[in-house]
């Protein structure tokens, strides 16, 4: 910051806001900190009385703030990622396309640690609708040295991209509903009609239900039946839970699959199960999907159908938020349930 005389002071940034006086009239901001002076404020400057300004000089080496935002931002942003022009020194990023966020946690720590940059983002990992406000970022100063940028550029560099949505790849999905009460008709089922929802809100088709009873070879069969047929995406649902009826974790692993978890600290959604046969993924989906809003479906299969390959280590991540407050009106996803 430096004081100058106002005739010097054109394409120079305030330092602070300049008040105008008309006595028994107004009095009220006639520019504000963070303006660029140009020529043709030089003689209303001079009118209310400022023959010299504390300015920050871009000369000196220095970046506006407003330039520091949208270069920020496009430094960090990966694809699905719409930033807005820059307005009072900060910049926005919103979610072009429906997808899951993904933000490099480890780069945005190093990039906030540079003295005077701010970076700001909602969790990663979670399932965000187009147009969704994703982060926002901005540097403290009106103006900072070009090198202290090109710092901050760099560590996006070394992390890029830092921040982007992963499109969700459309999946044709096939069930398989397992239990001798609904496989007899003894009671109409009401998973298949839930799972068709949920698949179609994320761009996928449900490509056809297969009914089983409980026992493990016919669940086999219509697992493997389903992806002959083209399901490159399994849900199973029924017979989850630990009593001895319930089946379905052995028929998964009887298919030959690759068990990633069975179990997951999320609570609705402890006994979900993870597998892979081949490169299908396989869910087992306990019965809470059916009766909660958010559940383990909500955190996980996002995931699955944005191409990313999961371990246990992502399953047991869950376990810090993975707990829903079952609040009397449920406002996921802005809640703090499942958010890593």
């Amino acid at each position: 910051m430096k004081a100058i005389p106002v005739e010097e002071a054109v394409g120079t940034v305030l330092c602070h806001d300049i008040t105008r006086i008309v006595p028994g009239e107004t009095k009220g901001p006639a520019f504000r900190r963070g303006h660029i002076v140009t020529l043709d404020d030089i003689q209303a400057l001079l009118n209310i009385g400022k023959a010299n300004l504390y300015v920050f000089d871009p000369k000196d080496g220095y970046v506006h703030e407003d330039e520091c935002a949208l270069r920020l931002a496009r430094a960090a942003a990966g694809q699905g990622i719409a930033i807005s022009s820059a307005s009072e020194g900060k910049s926005t990023l919103t979610a072009a396309h429906d997808g899951v966020l993904s933000i490099d946690v480890e780069g945005l720590f190093r990039l906030n640690s540079i003295t005077d940059v701010t970076f700001g983002t909602i969790h990663t990992g979670q399932f965000v609708k187009m147009g969704r406000m994703l982060g926002g970022t901005r540097v403290i100063p009106l103006a900072v040295p070009e090198a202290l940028l090109q710092e901050a550029e760099a560590v996006c560099r070394e992390h890029a991209p830092l921040i982007q949505v992963l499109p969700l790849r459309p999946a044709k999905v096939g069930v398989v509903t397992t239990g001798s009460e609904v496989y007899t008709g003894r009671i109409k089922d009401g998973f298949g009609p839930v799972l068709k929802k949920k698949f179609e809100s994320l761009g996928s088709t449900l490509l056809d239900q297969v009914f089983v009873s409980d026992q493990v070879e016919m669940t086999v069969e219509a697992i493997h039946g389903l992806i002959r047929r083209g399901a490159d995406f399994i849900a199973v649902t029924g017979g989850m839970s630990v009593d001895p009826d319930d089946q379905t974790p052995a028929a998964i692993r009887a298919t030959g699959a690759r068990v990633v978890s069975y179990g997951a600290p999320t609570y609705p959604g402890a006994m979900f199960m993870l597998a892979y046969l081949d490169d299908v993924p396989v869910v087992g989906l306990p019965g809470c999907v059916m009766y909660y809003k958010a559940s383990i479906f909500d955190l996980i299969v996002p995931r699955l159908l944005s191409g990313e390959r999961l371990e246990r280590k992502d399953i047991v991540a869950f376990g810090h938020g993975g707990l829903c407050e079952s609040c009397p009106s449920c406002h996921y996803p802005a809640c703090g349930f499942g958010k890593l």
